[in-house]
């Protein structure tokens, strides 16, 4: 059979999924199990920028178990249409459940939430698509699990999905992708494959160990459109005795090259076992309240209302959020060197500490600690209300080294060129012991075309800036995923051009998610984006 030909499904008007494939998917998974026309309407970004050029799917299909999922990749290698997988479809800000290619069916996994197993004795759980970082933290307390999940930002989102995705909590687990162990992957072609120690039938350590015999091929599958993940496993802690969590503030911009090389030696060694979530005291405003609260007026925010934020909320210009972990004694012992090392380089800064047990009711965390003890919630999609009108957000995330010179050049970039664009700077940094991740959200009115022409043109602008500065982004919305693979460009783009022929390989019709992070079926290679 000839490889999928992307110009077959970029029909002229909105998209139709052929009556034979909609029968066919019925046949595999139920008439309620398979959305047309409009029903789609809610698999589309609900943030979009794009207007118009929104890519819609032509239908959407909700695969209740493996064997279906399995179903579903043959019928659209039979009938060449593009598949676009999403485990729960709630990465608002990076597209949703929006496909690249109009004429694409969305397989929505929500439907597979299955807790599988849940090992305290050994940290950790299997878990399906659909198992939210909700549900998964109600399963644990209400089985009464010593375990303690590690949670984004919003609560809503799928745990094997942000894994995928590289996304991140606030925990001591919190690099997500890093804690995955053991993956169940469906092919193009309906394989069901097994990675690390579950290759083996009767695996006991499935979860436990991921390297098995041979090559490892889990990296494979992070951003990728080389198979349907099913299951994984992840590495959870134990909820700990005593959790200290640290709020550090300091009352200058300035501060921020001072405040990174402080915590960065702090992690490098072990003392601070979370990362650090560093905000300026806009983007903390937003969490909790509207841009109008502070100023109604044009232009961008003036210095007076940056200082009535900070006396109002009591924070600074720059505040780090961590969390210390472990027996009592020992996080108090950690907590007296954070002590010395800040007050040592920066006596201007505030240390603010609450201390909670291992049985805390979430209901008496302080919000803003949530997501340090594993609590998750959806307080936070209130940042997208930032500008008022039709609440929308997307964000900018770019890797670079955890420096305080690095960090000053990240802030300096973004902001020049996110204040050109006429949006305030709402930003900070995600701070690991050995990298750092600049995010910059970017709030807007869906409904104002004027402003989503500025995203739409502040983005590639940001990506060319970060480029000519030696930085990436690791994510992106669809829009962008061609621009943002253009700039991994070593070697003429040798590892893009690796990934293309190991999909060839894996997908020769080109059926799973084409152009998903700029990898496109050979058909299509020389395609740019949306």
């Amino acid at each position: 059979m000839a490889p999928l030909v992307l110009a077959d499904v970029l029909p002229d008007g909105p998209p139709r999924l052929a009556p034979e494939v909609e029968e066919a998917l019925v046949a595999a998974v139920g008439r309620e199990h398979v959305l047309v026309g409009a029903d789609v309407a809610g698999h589309a970004d609900p943030f979009s920028f794009l207007g118009e050029a929104t890519v819609v799917p032509a239908g959407v299909v909700l695969p209740g178990n493996v064997e279906e999922v399995r179903a579903v990749v043959r019928l659209a290698g039979e009938h060449r249409v593009p598949l676009w997988p999403v485990s729960r479809g709630r990465n608002y800000g990076y597209g949703g459940a929006s496909p690249r290619v109009p004429g694409s069916v969305v397989v929505d996994l929500h439907r597979m939430d299955a807790v599988v197993e849940v090992d305290d004795e050994t940290g950790y759980v299997v878990v399906e698509p659909g198992v939210s970082f909700l549900a998964l933290a109600e399963h644990l307390r209400s089985t009464g699990s010593s375990l303690m999940p590690s949670v984004p930002d919003i609560g809503w989102g799928s745990v094997l999905g942000n894994a995928l995705e590289r996304g991140f909590g606030y925990t001591s687990h919190g690099d997500h992708s890093a804690f995955q162990c053991g993956m169940e992957v469906v092919l193009a072609d309906g394989t069901l494959v097994r990675t690390g120690m579950g290759a083996k039938a009767d695996s006991t350590a499935f979860a436990l160990y991921k390297g098995g015999f041979g090559p490892s091929v889990d990296g494979l599958f992070f951003q990728s459109n080389l198979g349907i993940v099913t299951k994984i496993g992840v590495w959870l802690a134990p909820r700990p005795e005593s959790t200290a969590v640290c709020m550090l503030t300091t009352p200058h911009d300035d501060d921020l090259a001072g405040l990174v090389d402080v915590l960065r030696p702090l992690m490098l060694e072990g003392t601070i076992q979370s990362n650090a979530v560093i905000g300026n005291a806009p983007v903390v405003a937003s969490m909790v309240s509207p841009r109008a609260a502070w100023y109604d007026g044009p232009g961008l925010l003036p210095e007076s209302a940056l200082f009535a934020m900070n006396a109002a909320m009591g924070t600074g210009r720059w505040n780090a959020r961590f969390a210390l972990y472990g027996p009592a004694s020992l996080v108090e012992a950690r907590l007296d060197v954070v002590r010395a090392a800040v007050e040592a380089a920066l006596p201007d800064a505030s240390l603010r500490v609450t201390t909670y047990g291992r049985d805390v009711d979430p209901a008496e965390v302080h919000p803003a600690d949530r997501a340090q003890l594993g609590i998750p919630s959806t307080d936070l999609i209130q940042m997208a209300a930032w500008r008022g009108g039709t609440p929308a957000h997307t964000d900018f995330s770019l890797v670079c080294p955890p420096t305080g010179a690095d960090a000053v050049r990240q802030r300096d970039l973004l902001r020049a060129r996110i204040q050109d664009e006429g949006f305030d700077y709402a930003g900070g940094f995600t701070l690991n012991a050995r990298h750092a991740i600049a995010l910059a959200l970017v709030a807007f009115d869906r409904d104002d075309p004027a402003d989503c022409a500025r995203v739409a043109a502040l983005f590639p602008a940001l990506v060319a800036d970060a480029s000519a500065a030696g930085y990436a982004p690791y994510r992106s919305h669809p829009a962008f995923m061609d621009l943002v693979a253009d700039q991994y460009d070593a070697n003429d783009s040798a590892l893009r051009r690796t990934v293309g022929r190991i999909k060839d390989a894996l997908d020769p019709l080109g059926v799973l998610a084409p152009g998903k992070q700029g990898i496109w079926p050979g058909s299509a290679s020389s395609r740019g984006g949306v």
